[in-house]
């Protein structure tokens, strides 16, 4: 982590977003006292996201795919109870 003043954030600022894509955060400050956070986005995705990332961390439960209470299926349909 970095921590810098605002003046010389801008006078090196190109130096610092190198760091800064490369993982490190900079801390802004005015006059020492922390005010902003900078740190690098997330890039984006470039292959598809694979199927199948959380196979075996659940279950679904049978109950799952009974049908709704009357009442409670009318409520989704836009009717009353």
């Amino acid at each position: 982590m970095i921590k810098l003043n605002i003046h010389e954030a801008k006078t090196h600022l190109s130096a610092y977003l190198k760091r800064i894509a490369e993982g490190e955060t900079v801390i802004l400050c005015k006059r020492n006292v922390p005010v902003a956070e900078i740190r690098a986005l997330e890039s984006e995705r470039t292959a598809p996201r694979p199927v199948g990332l959380a196979k075996g961390r659940f279950e679904v439960p049978t109950s799952f795919f009974e049908s709704l209470p009357d009442e409670l299926a009318n409520s989704f349909s836009g009717g009353g109870p």
